[in-house]
């Protein structure tokens, strides 16, 4: 039996895990990976900044 399992995941800016604005909280959240590691990707490479920023633009906080 083939099975197709479909997660119900979304990605959303954390309410409780931010520093600024939540993205990378979120991101740990999504990917079950600490928060720091993709705190230290972006602000500390080249064009991460820029691509936190817009980012945030497009990913909603979390409703509740």
């Amino acid at each position: 039996i083939n099975e197709v399992i479909f997660m119900d995941k979304k990605l959303y800016r954390s309410t409780n895990d931010r520093v600024f604005l939540g993205l990378c909280g979120g991101l740990g959240e999504f990917f079950g990976i600490n928060p720091l590691a993709f705190r230290l990707i972006f602000f500390f490479s080249g064009p991460g900044l820029l691509a936190y920023l817009i980012l945030c633009a497009f990913v909603p906080e979390k409703p509740y």
